[in-house]
């Protein structure tokens, strides 16, 4: 068997009592040593076998696992974050289904989650943002046309932009060209949850000579939108004169 654990955004307490549980029981663990905090292998059991994707491809990742189902042991496949976001994890389960191996997967905490936490925020607003874009800028990966960022510029709503920390001049002057005011609030979260966590507050147009001044090249989420500011409208939810199906109107 094998278990998709999303390791959360950092912190080894923020995995979930599920995956910790995995972990613990796992005669393998095949983890994203590029991005993973090793200190979650912590909780390897002794004897268990570790190994670095980060230095694998996927047709030595696969076969690392079929050596283990054929031995009757369980893998963790242990991703950053949650799996499902730039987790490479569909083309791993294709491989797995057409050998038959079976898998089922463990969510976690993703990077944007932990970000916000380290910010403060809340990405959706009363009457500033309703809406969370997840994306990233094209780089070796491409990204379709439709989804490019200064196409998705154009709602104003909250971005959350991964794997783009090192494309941060290209960043601004599309944001600036979809319809973001040069002067729009964003943050640079940098390793969300870790020892080393560091939170920049900057605008816009300001993003790279941010990151600059603190050697941020990598390893960090961009945050970008009118969540990050001071005027917001108060939720309906807890407002005396709206009434909800546990409490009515007050006069």
């Amino acid at each position: 068997m094998v278990h998709f654990v999303g390791a959360g955004c950092g912190a080894p307490d923020l995995i979930t009592l599920r995956g910790k549980a995995l972990l613990e029981a796992a005669d393998v663990i095949i983890y994203a040593g590029s991005l993973v905090n090793p200190a979650l292998l912590d909780y390897a059991k002794p004897g268990c076998e570790i190994h670095d994707s980060a230095r694998l491809t996927l047709p030595e990742v696969i076969a690392l696992i079929e050596a283990a189902e054929q031995k009757g042991m369980t893998t963790v496949r242990l991703h950053t974050g949650d799996p499902c976001v730039y987790g490479a994890i569909r083309e791993q389960m294709d491989a797995l289904d057409a050998r038959r191996i079976a898998y089922d997967i463990c969510p976690g905490v993703s990077a944007f989650c932990g970000a916000a936490a380290s910010l403060r925020a809340e990405y959706t607003l009363p009457e500033v943002s309703q809406t969370v874009i997840l994306t990233r800028m094209a780089g070796r990966t491409p990204v379709p046309e439709r989804e490019s960022i200064r196409a998705l510029a154009a709602h104003r709503s909250t971005m959350v932009i991964f794997l783009s920390t090192g494309m941060l001049e290209a960043l601004s002057a599309e944001l600036i060209a979809g319809g973001y005011p040069a002067e729009t609030p964003a943050a640079i979260v940098y390793k969300a949850s870790w020892p080393d966590e560091i939170v920049l507050r900057c605008t816009v147009v300001t993003l790279a000579e941010t990151a600059a001044a603190h050697g941020i090249t990598k390893t960090a989420l961009i945050t970008v939108g009118d969540f990050l500011g001071d005027d917001y409208a108060l939720s309906k939810l807890y407002d005396a004169q709206f009434s909800t199906g546990f409490r009515e109107a007050k006069p």
